[in-house]
């Protein structure tokens, strides 16, 4: 037993290592795309869908969800339910695959990235213990136009318009959760920012010798600390083994420190750089409730809604932008699991745990007056193997972002998730090995 704990941690501790530095190098790499989409170019990119493929395969939920089975990160309270000795591990890779349309053109990106690394373990009876690392927000779009004015190209030649962005901002959080009464979980993290978003605009000028070309933008680099906490209330019944719990989170709103520069250059001179102050980069406050209902360990059902103001928060960018203004972001999540025998021993695809979800996104993101919300159904599944909760977990996302009839551009998108469940029994003694 101590041999096998041995190993398990020295595969997590390597994993780590290397999954670490790669989100490091992700976010000081201007190149960078956690993801892809022409509505990430405004505020501080498309705010990434939180938690693993668990929750991404029933739309989401995780507020009001508890499961030893599985790390649910988007609760801190919900990290308390788990075997009083085990030890929990999870690590997620994600695939997006997304096609716009805006009624002229159309195009096609694809993107692989890595989704979460998390880590979870016991620390005194009833509380736990949990670190891990996940993105926030994500930036990635490119645009091109040509002048077609006659007079413009008589006098100046071949003119491209260019706009092109990247980058991303991570969340690195610890935190802990404690459970009273049997009845009541709280739990709470502690979450550092940290990033770079590269926004660029420029003009041009490829068959005129007369012009220089204009290369102007933004850059951000970025870090900040904020905090999340969770509570999750548990009402058993006894018929039909069952559980009702009622969940509610609130992350703290957070200006970003760093640097922020504004540039404008050409081939031969540079026209203007200047350094602004982050903090007028902010994160708003997030608060949501959810719901849950689970039977026997059979199945479950729940529903989450969260919300965030950003109408108040200002972005330094935003006066590049003059369609764009910042709303309140609301989702609506609902979602399901069943497992038809989880101890069956004949039928392996009864030990599978079958999952699906759909939800409704109203973005921060309003684009001439109008908010760019997105819908989508989501499905899974977790596949057990070896023992106890080890398990590979997969879910599939198909959505829409964005509609034609309200002129915005059209997201269709099919992401992946895999996930990597690791469970382990510490500190028990057997009498044989």
């Amino acid at each position: 037993m101590v041999r096998r704990t041995k190993v398990l941690f020295r595969v997590v501790l390597a994993v780590t290592l290397l999954v670490c530095p790669l989100y490091s190098a992700i976010g000081q790499s201007i190149d960078a795309l956690g993801s892809y989409s022409p509505y990430s170019m405004f505020g501080v990119g498309r705010i990434a869908y939180e938690g693993t493929a668990y929750n991404h395969s029933m739309g989401g939920i995780g507020i009001g969800m508890r499961d030893n089975r599985v790390i649910n990160f988007i609760n801190p309270a919900a990290i308390t339910a788990r075997d009083t000795l085990s030890f929990m591990f999870d690590l997620g890779i994600n695939e997006k695959n997304s096609y716009f349309n805006d009624n002229i053109t159309k195009s096609a990106y694809n993107i692989f990235n890595v989704q979460n690394v998390a880590f979870t373990f016991p620390i005194y009876k009833s509380s736990a213990f949990i670190v891990g690392i996940a993105p926030f927000s994500d930036v990635g779009y490119k645009f091109q136009s040509t002048e077609t004015a006659t007079d413009v190209e008589a006098d100046m030649g071949d003119v491209k318009y260019q706009q092109y962005g990247t980058g991303s901002i991570y969340q690195l959080f610890l935190g802990a959760s404690v459970m009273f009464f049997d009845r009541i979980s709280l739990g709470a993290q502690g979450i550092y920012y940290f990033g770079y978003m590269n926004k660029h605009n420029d003009l041009l000028f490829n068959s005129s010798s007369s012009y220089n070309t204009v290369y102007t933008g933004w850059n951000y680099k970025v870090h900040s600390f904020s905090g999340k906490f969770g509570l999750q209330y548990i009402q058993p019944f006894k018929k039909n083994n069952s559980q009702l719990v009622i969940g509610g989170t609130y992350r703290l709103g957070t200006s970003m420190k760093g640097e922020t520069s504004r540039y404008a250059y050409t081939d031969i001179d540079t026209v203007l750089n200047s350094n602004i102050s982050s903090g007028t980069l902010r994160i708003a406050d997030e608060f949501g409730v959810g719901i849950s209902y689970r039977v026997n360990g059979k199945w479950a059902v729940g529903a989450d809604f969260i919300q965030q103001n950003w109408r108040t928060d200002m972005f330094p960018d935003a006066v590049t932008w003059t369609n764009f203004g910042a709303g309140v972001s609301r989702q609506y999540k609902a979602g399901f699991e069943l497992t038809p025998n989880m101890y069956d021993i004949r039928y392996y695809m009864k030990r599978v745990t079958y999952r699906a979800g759909a939800y409704f996104e109203q973005s921060y993101v309003r684009v001439d007056g109008r908010q760019v919300n997105a819908f989508g159904i989501t499905f899974g599944a977790s596949f057990p193997f070896y023992r106890w909760y080890n398990a590979v977990s997969v879910a599939v996302d198909i959505g829409q972002r964005g509609s034609l009839r309200q002129g915005q551009i059209r997201e269709n998108y099919i992401n992946f998730i895999l996930n990597i469940n690791l469970h382990d029994i510490w500190f028990v003694k057997y009498r044989y090995d």
